[in-house]
């Protein structure tokens, strides 16, 4: 296997490209999952028309997935090792779960960034969410390309939590 070319990745352009990258997904998923958690009941709807999970987890699932999707961005954004693979497993399951609305021909809105409008949007917006979707996806692996050819090692989530916790007196 031919090694990852550095002299871009290394190159101010490169480092660049990496914290816009990085903080355009962290960003994007801070938007999306607090547009979800400021209205649990309206992505509840999302979740139930999907038919994906029991009743009984919907409501747990309309605060975690939010919450998982704010905290993966917060962590993102501080460059903390594993947010990435956070982002990135969002999104493969993100991506799955469109694609399986978009098969079974599921006239809903995608919930992603809070509803739309359903009349104008239903497929278009499932659509829509797969094409931006896989274009992050498509981010993440320049992010994960630039670190490896920059030799990137991060912050640890032990180091950010003391770092970022306060103190006891």
């Amino acid at each position: 296997m031919r090694p990852l070319p550095t002299s871009f990745a290394r190159s101010r352009a490169g480092a660049s490209l990496y914290h816009l990258a990085r903080c355009g997904l962290a960003l994007a998923f801070l938007a999306a999952g607090a547009v979800k958690l400021a209205r649990p009941e309206v992505f509840v709807v999302t979740l139930r028309a999907l038919g994906l999970v029991p009743d009984g987890l919907v409501g747990p699932l309309s605060i975690l997935l939010p919450g998982l999707e704010i905290a993966a961005a917060v962590l993102l954004l501080r460059d903390v090792r594993g947010s990435l693979a956070l982002i990135a497993a969002l999104l493969a399951v993100f991506v799955a779960v469109l694609a399986y609305a978009l098969r079974m021909g599921l006239d809903i809105d995608c919930g992603c960034y809070g509803p739309g409008d359903p009349e104008r949007e239903a497929f278009s917006s499932l659509r829509g969410a797969l094409w931006r979707d896989g274009a992050m996806l498509g981010a993440v692996a320049v992010v994960y390309w630039l670190r490896r050819a920059r030799g990137w090692r991060g912050r640890t989530l032990a180091d950010f939590v003391r770092t970022n916790l306060p103190k006891e007196s």
